[in-house]
């Protein structure tokens, strides 16, 4: 599925690191950053999710939230945040159904074998739930910084 910037963003309901679902209605009111990343506690993983981490205060003074996807466990997830102190819920996409749908979840390549993963990407859906800004090939180092940027230049 193929999202564009002014689309409704597909509803979602997940189980989070913080022991409850977390859905996409619930977060209706504000901006949310919607980051899609492959795994727990990978050295690319792990620098953009302290990314966000450390500039949760100013993105919440913008009146943004975030929300972590990966296909990982909610167990993994709380082992992620307990050890790197993230002050933001992961959420676990083990069956891929939020991911097809934002079309994070696709073909890969590495070291020359192509295989299915998590693509790293990030949504910002606006206060009304509709999609705002895509960035579809994401960089890790920075990424939070870019994000907060282009919130406050919205």
């Amino acid at each position: 599925m193929s999202l564009n910037i002014g689309d409704k963003a597909p509803e979602f309901v997940l189980p989070a690191s913080t022991g409850e679902d977390i859905s996409l209605k619930d977060q209706a009111g504000k901006k949310v950053v919607l980051y899609f990343y492959p795994k727990d506690d990978t050295p690319g993983c792990t620098k953009e999710a302290c990314g966000f981490r450390d500039a949760s205060d100013e993105l919440q003074a913008l009146g943004a939230v975030v929300l972590g996807v990966s296909a990982d466990s909610v167990k993994s997830h709380e082992k992620f945040v307990g050890k790197y102190e993230l002050n933001f819920p992961l959420l676990a996409d083990t069956e891929k159904v939020v991911a097809n749908s934002y079309g994070a979840w696709g073909e890969k390549q590495r070291y020359g074998r192509t295989y299915m993963g998590m693509n790293r990407m990030t949504y910002l859906i606006d206060e009304s739930g509709n999609i705002e800004r895509i960035w579809p090939a994401v960089k890790a180092d920075g990424h939070a910084t870019e994000v907060v940027a282009a919130i406050k230049g919205a």
